[in-house]
């Protein structure tokens, strides 16, 4: 069995409240490993604790205590420069807004992320290439008023994965979306899971959603259930 591309040990993260007050703890020693290329979802009702799991994982946030292993790499060694680095590098993000730019096209909203990365060649040929596998080969000069909520998800999609990351994390993917384009959001990650060997972590309150991936976690009162 090769190493997990990603190992939780014992994470566990607590915010001060008020004064003379206990921290409130929102994840409580949670423990797992995945394999390259898995796809793993998280449920669990609002205030669980997903989204904060979600940013602890993709280093927008540090665990209070715990580990975070990505690729034989301890997290908590690296500095901001280096997470930052990491980031741009290993780790796309889809969220529930779509946070693209409005008065960029859909091209130049997929190329952001490699305007700060090392290697930029071949980058727009791959932008426009992965544009044209979800379907949106006609749509580069579009401005994101110009699409629908389905199509502006499906170029975050893009955006998210156009520096070849190694692990895709979604939260609330399809929140936005109606069902027809929720199903079709969920089976083009699964598809591009399997295309581009990313591992894909993904927060939902879709139970439907959540059974398509490999494996489905419950996150309750801070504690990760298989």
């Amino acid at each position: 069995m090769p190493d997990p591309f990603l190992k939780l040990n014992d994470v566990s993260k607590s915010y001060d409240s008020v004064v003379n007050a206990p921290p409130v703890t929102v994840l409580s020693n949670i423990s797992f490993e995945i394999q390259r290329g898995e796809s793993i979802a998280i449920v669990g009702p609002s205030g669980s604790g997903k989204s904060t799991l979600l940013n602890i994982i993709g280093t927008l946030d540090r665990p209070t205590t715990g580990q975070v292993i990505l690729e034989n790499q301890d997290l908590a060694k690296l500095d901001e420069n280096q997470l930052a680095d990491l980031r741009n590098r290993q780790i796309g993000f889809i969220f529930q807004a779509h946070h693209l730019l409005p008065q960029c096209t859909v091209l130049e909203n997929v190329l952001i992320p490699t305007l700060v990365a090392a290697n930029k060649e071949g980058a727009p040929d791959r932008a426009k290439k992965l544009l044209e596998r979800v379907g949106l080969g006609a749509r580069l000069d579009h401005r994101p008023g110009q699409l629908s909520g389905g199509e502006r998800q499906r170029v975050a999609v893009v955006r998210a994965l156009i520096n070849q990351p190694g692990l895709l994390l979604a939260d609330e993917p399809t929140g936005a979306l109606d069902r027809n384009a929720s199903a079709e959001l969920a089976r083009l990650l699964l598809e591009l899971n399997r295309e581009e060997n990313v591992t894909l972590i993904l927060v939902t309150h879709a139970l439907d959603l959540a059974q398509q991936m490999k494996r489905a976690f419950q996150l309750n009162d801070g504690k990760l259930i298989p």
